[in-house]
């Protein structure tokens, strides 16, 4: 799976030990994210990832920031983009089997980074359900 990553300074060490995580299981994975913990804005860094996925040039998304707010809204400003703001690894399933999330969001100053894992494996290998939840899913876009 081609898997497109994106993060402020807040997300930097997360961002980190993502990438090795999905590399280890391989995924090829695109980086769009600082390497720095010196200030950025999270805008830089999200906007590369949403188009990568609403393009369909990569098959998931993963930021990261310091609360997941910021970097969930501008992802969510695109076409086809259904970014979660996840905080356990229960509503990363949902967001995938429920709502065919397709960016997760990760909080890196409120969740570790062993839930932070926990959540991308499940958002990863999570499947979208379909049926009752593909109606719904068709209704969020407003055009």
């Amino acid at each position: 799976m081609k898997i497109v990553i994106g993060n402020d300074h807040a997300g930097t060490e997360y961002k980190n030990n993502l990438v090795a995580l999905l590399e280890s299981m391989g995924h090829e994975v695109h980086n769009y994210g600082t390497d720095l913990n010196n200030s950025v804005d999270y805008p830089d860094h999200v906007h590369p990832v949403a188009q990568d996925v609403a393009q369909k040039r990569a098959d998931l998304g993963v930021l990261i920031c310091g609360s997941g707010n910021g970097v969930c809204m501008t992802a969510n400003k695109y076409q086809n983009i259904r970014a979660a703001l996840c905080w356990k690894p229960e509503i990363a399933q949902l967001a995938r089997s429920h709502n065919d999330a397709n960016i997760i969001c990760i909080p890196a100053r409120y969740v570790s980074l062993s839930v932070a894992k926990t959540m991308l494996e499940q958002f990863i290998s999570e499947p979208f359900e379909g049926g009752r939840h593909q109606n719904r899913v068709n209704k969020i876009p407003c055009s």
